[in-house]
């Protein structure tokens, strides 16, 4: 790394230069018309101090060949069953005419191998579902991969393959990172074709949440190409190191307009570790609600020097704030002697740390700063749904304006799922409700709120409570109709 790093720094002195394309021409005057010597080339580049362009190109040459030999390409495979409905079925009950067909579905993502004895990380959304998980590393040889865990909420997973001589690549820092780094994207976009693509590009941005992508989100943001197929493949600094999981763009077009966004990889890192040693996930619970960030007017109102921080709307009775002191309308200003930004920031930060964590809260409360020591809990949305009275659960199926119910054995026949397929089932819908509005359905299968996954009543209720309480206002959905999956988002 020791040239990587000279090279880069030498880089930074880039001078700008013309460089000229000398042609040579006939000496004679222009009575030889007819003269068919061709023109001579200069090929012999202009000196510059050092060369720090050649230095520089050196750098990035490097880095790629370090580092592409840890990307992968993966390939998964499901089996779907699909009814094939006949124009005949609409005069003839007979079976001949309605019969259920089965194919594979083929998907291509990323993932990069982050230790010797095979662990690979990728995004959630590359593998979920997949009957069959295929790898290639990039010489080409083809290995089967199996999954040690999946984290819904962040959308990180974790595979391995049976293989003790690959290439890992070393793990970076990234809440160390700084806005204007240069960085590198490496992917397999679109197709087999473009496996182990190199991008090169900056950081646009840090911290960035409220994208509506995950449950759990602070991703970097870059301006390096990335396209589909890219999901879960690197984003590398100038160090060789892994600093982020390639996950989603933002695009008009559905490709690459120089907005992608990356999972930090010291979320990343947390996630991987929990998911191998504990097979899950297990996030730090505070027990408050959100009641707004404080703006300009807000700070004013509240004798506030500077905007900063947000407001506590609600504290949950026994959890680890109220036990802790912390009280309703308590501005939270700093999480362990850091700055709070919005409440956004604080809740993935706060849920990033295990229970049983003790974190030191700084607030602002009636004109003077205070702080309380909290040790955090765990988030089981069922025990949220459980602790509400009939009366709470009934106002909050009529403001979603449906209800569900579980999804048995005999309904999946009925829909002809498969029995990998789980979630609730949407049974009564009003049609004059948002979700209707936006394409919820009765019959809908509902396996994920906002990243989460449901598999009865209590945890889906538990899991749009817990969202009302953070202050979020849209809900989004991943829905199974008919064998296919989408997604539907609606204002809470």
């Amino acid at each position: 790394m020791d040239r990587l790093t000279k090279s880069v720094i030498a880089g930074i002195a880039i001078a700008f230069f013309l460089i000229g394309l000398n042609f040579g021409s006939s000496s004679d005057s222009a009575s030889d018309t007819t003269s068919t010597d061709l023109p001579t080339f200069n090929t012999t580049a202009p000196s510059t101090s050092g060369n720090v362009l050649r230095d520089f190109n050196n750098a990035i040459v490097d880095i790629a060949e370090l580092t592409n030999p840890t990307v992968v390409t993966i390939h998964t495979s499901r089996t779907v069953r699909q009814r094939q409905q006949s124009p005949f079925s609409l005069f003839f009950n007979d079976p001949r005419f309605n019969q259920e067909r089965e194919f594979r579905r083929q998907g291509l993502g990323s993932g990069v191998v982050v230790s010797e004895d095979g662990y690979i990380l990728t995004n959630n959304h590359v593998i979920e579902n997949a009957d069959e998980i295929k790898i290639t590393l990039y010489n080409g040889e083809e290995l089967d991969a199996e999954i040690i865990g999946t984290d819904p909420g962040s959308d990180i997973a974790v595979l391995k393959v049976s293989n003790s001589d690959l290439k890992a690549i070393p793990l970076g820092d990234s809440d160390e990172l700084r806005v204007g780094e240069m960085v590198l994207a490496i992917g397999s976009p679109l197709s087999d074709q473009f496996a182990n693509t190199v991008s090169m590009g900056i950081i646009s941005a840090t911290g960035r949440s409220g994208v509506r992508l995950n449950e759990y989100e602070n991703y970097i943001q870059t301006d390096a190409a990335i396209n589909p197929g890219n999901s879960g493949g690197p984003l590398i600094n100038v160090d060789g190191q892994l600093i982020g999981i390639n996950t989603a763009i933002a695009s008009r077009s559905g490709g690459s307009q120089g907005i992608g966004f990356a999972i930090p990889v010291n979320m990343a890192r947390s996630v991987m570790e929990a998911l191998i040693t504990d097979g899950r996930v297990a996030r730090g619970y505070l027990g408050i609600g959100h009641g707004g960030d404080v703006d300009r007017t807000m700070a004013r109102a509240l004798g506030m020097s500077s905007p900063r921080g947000f407001v506590i709307g609600e504290v949950v009775d026994g959890g680890p704030a109220d036990k802790a002191g912390l009280q309703e309308g308590d501005v939270v200003t700093k999480l362990n002697g850091n700055q709070v930004r919005d409440f956004l920031d604080f809740r993935v930060n706060i849920a990033n740390r295990q229970p049983g964590t003790e974190v030191e809260i700084e607030v602002f409360r009636d004109g003077e700063t205070k702080t309380y020591k909290v040790k955090l809990g765990e988030m089981d949305v069922e025990e949220i749904a459980s602790s509400m009275s009939s009366s709470e659960l009934d106002e909050l199926k009529e403001e979603l304006g449906f209800t569900v119910e579980e999804l048995t054995d005999s309904i999946r026949r009925q829909l002809n799922l498969q029995s990998a397929v789980n979630g609730v089932i949407v049974n009564e819908i009003n049609e004059g409700s948002r979700a209707y509005a936006q394409g919820l359905r009765r019959g809908d299968v509902v396996s994920q709120v906002s990243g989460s996954p449901v598999n009865n009543p209590d945890e889906f209720y538990g899991s749009i409570s817990s969202l009302k309480q953070d202050g979020t206002d849209v809900a989004l959905l991943r829905v199974n109709r008919q064998g296919r999956n989408m997604f539907v988002a609606f204002e809470l």
